[in-house]
């Protein structure tokens, strides 16, 4: 007996002391739109009325960085620029959608129109899952998708390096016929049957843990991107939003009308951040309480490394609705200012101190160069990333800003964001502790002007003072030099980047200078694979010209792409007519930067196809 006794504890002890396997595994937990203020940790001046436990439990078990931001003010172009490592400038990818001839948002009534920007990832982008699928991982993949023109455009996950892919809505598919109806219950025949703690069943949450539970005995890469916080606003507890309805002292609505209570008094929208937490609460706890296949005597959580962030700062709201407030920053998703591209990150996992709060500045970007590392995945050749391994600071000092270090052996202290779309038409460029901000639309508009200067805070002694990250109190005008140099540095990196920028409208029915020189299209004629434009200058010199292009004009997901065109003498502009064209636009930019579209893009309806108002290419 004493010799079985002596055996078990020899046999407990070897697993005990077993080396830790070699490939960590990865859960990297991308949520939708959630704010930097919409978790209860991060409570700043306000309390957050949002009850978040299970990410505030998470927060205590690692690093808790105060300065980390999202590649961009909105999903799409975040989402790619994680998964490729390429800045959204760079990627051409700037916005969500994408693949579509420039135009102005309304003819009339919108001064500027964003430019050509991509739908989709490459089909042949070397994807972080790609290179860990090398590394001998099970790479998988729920939830949200979006890095395509379309939900279900290609490429899908399968065809960027994951092995394995739900994109199941769950919970959050549109409540009917509005959202005070439908709500779930603990019927068994409910599609969202209610559990025991009162949450409604969420599939995109059981997707997540039925790849943990199916791939558990290899190192995986868990990429779990929420289908919550984002739009449509609503909740299938009514339990839940009882709850905030008495919390937050508002009279439960009776109806479907919008939420217009200010700051962040929406019930709906504080159930779904409780809904959040709950759903991710259960992946974490599965980690800590399922034994590792691989490791016996420990758990999956003492070998994984768990990313948790957003893809933008918070949406604060939507014509009829307010929904959240990111406040003290400045605005939120669909703007580079604070509120939109500071996000909530925690990272926990081995080798890592619990507890730690980090004013260090991070970014989305940082992710593939560091898990490469955490992974000891081989970077591929020639691979360029826009981010930092910011593994040494993660598993030394995660309070050291000198530990995030350059290809060159700098410190990095400057980031950059580009969005040249929708109503914020701008750059953005943060040094240390200061904020520019480039305003695109500043021609004759009082509304605006093209620089702004934020101190953001100030360092002494190595930490950093909280000043203005309201981005309330503009210096430009007091600090002039320190504004033009901040300036100077964001053109070279966007210029190193080959960065597209918008275009003023020759339509907007209101005075713009230079209007009325505008250039004209006069003809065009194609010769076999060759298209020939001829143009009179009004007065503005055309400094250069693209074609626009499909090869699947008219069909479901119609995808539109750039090159450039040559302009020649006599006013004439020439173009090679890729192989598969179908349709093709000219646009011609000239001095002003206003661009002139031939033929002029028309959408006579949603539904209709920009190839509708494009020229056919002419079959041999």
């Amino acid at each position: 007996m004493k010799k079985i006794i002596l055996l078990i504890c020899f046999i407990t002890a070897a697993n005990v002391f077993a080396a830790r396997p070699a490939k960590p595994n990865i859960v990297l937990l991308l949520t939708d739109d959630l704010g930097w203020q919409d978790v209860k940790c991060y409570d700043i001046d306000e309390p957050s009325p949002m009850e978040t436990p299970n990410i505030d439990s998470l927060a205590e078990k690692g690093v808790m960085f105060w300065q980390a931001y999202s590649p961009a003010p909105t999903c799409a172009p975040t989402r790619c620029a994680i998964m490729s490592g390429n800045h959204p400038a760079r990627a051409q990818k700037t916005h969500v959608v994408g693949g579509a001839p420039p135009h102005p948002h309304h003819k009339l009534y919108w001064r500027m129109m964003s430019p050509w920007y991509s739908g989709r990832m490459p089909e042949d982008e070397v994807t972080l899952a790609k290179v860990l699928q090398k590394s001998g991982y099970v790479t998988g993949h729920c939830g949200k998708w979006h890095m395509a023109i379309q939900h279900h455009a290609f490429p899908q996950p399968e065809d960027q390096g994951f092995d394995w892919t739900r994109s199941n809505r769950g919970a959050r598919s549109s409540m009917k016929p509005h959202r005070m109806t439908g709500f779930a219950t603990d019927k068994k025949n409910d599609s969202y049957r209610l559990d025991k703690k009162g949450f409604p069943y969420h599939q995109n949450s059981e997707d997540a843990l039925t790849f943990l539970r199916q791939h558990k005995d290899r190192p995986f890469f868990l990429y779990y991107a929420t289908w919550l916080v984002h739009t449509p606003i609503h909740t299938r507890s009514e339990q839940l939003l009882d709850k905030y309805c008495k919390k937050l002292g508002v009279e439960r609505p009776k109806d479907n009308q919008g939420w217009q209570g200010k700051g962040q008094t929406n019930p709906f929208y504080c159930a779904m951040v409780e809904e959040l937490d709950y759903y991710v609460g259960k992946v974490f706890s599965y980690l800590e309480t399922t034994d590792d296949p691989r490791w016996p005597g420990h758990k999956l959580i003492e070998n994984t490394y768990v990313i948790f962030t957003s893809d933008n700062g918070g949406m604060e709201g939507y014509p009829g609705e307010i929904i959240t407030d990111n406040y003290p920053l400045d605005k939120g998703k669909i703007s580079a200012m604070e509120g939109g591209t500071r996000v909530p990150l925690i990272i926990t996992g081995p080798g890592i101190k619990a507890g730690v709060k980090s004013d260090v500045m991070v970014n989305g970007l940082d992710f593939y160069p560091t898990i490469l590392s955490l992974t000891g995945s081989q970077r591929p050749a020639g691979k360029h990333l826009d981010g930092v391994d910011i593994a040494p600071l993660l598993l030394s000092d995660p309070t050291d800003s000198s530990l995030i270090r350059q290809s060159n052996g700098k410190i990095r202290d400057t980031m950059v964001w580009h969005f040249p779309n929708s109503a914020a038409l701008e750059s953005t460029i943060r040094i240390g502790d200061y904020k520019l901000i480039r305003n695109y639309d500043h021609v004759n508009n009082a509304s605006t002007t093209e620089l702004e200067l934020y101190k953001l805070y100030e360092t002494k002694n190595g930490k950093q003072i909280r000043v203005d990250i309201e981005e309330a109190r503009d210096i430009s005008k007091l600090m002039p030099a320190k504004t033009a140099a901040m300036n100077k540095r964001l053109t070279e990196i966007l210029t190193e980047m080959k960065a597209s920028y918008p275009y003023y409208n020759p339509h907007y029915k209101n005075d713009l200078p230079n209007k009325k020189k505008v250039c004209t299209v006069l003809a065009q004629r194609q010769r076999g694979d060759t298209v020939e434009f001829i143009y009179e200058e009004n007065g503005a010199k055309v400094v250069r010209a693209n074609l626009l292009y499909t090869l699947n004009g008219g069909q479901q997901y119609e995808e539109w792409f750039r090159q450039p065109a040559k302009l020649l003498a006599g006013n004439k502009v020439s173009a090679l007519l890729p192989k598969g064209t179908t349709h093709y636009f000219i646009n011609l930019i000239d001095e002003n930067n206003f661009l002139r579209s031939y033929p002029e893009v028309k959408l006579e309806d949603p539904k209709s196809k920009y190839s509708q108002s494009a020229l056919t290419v002419l079959k041999k």
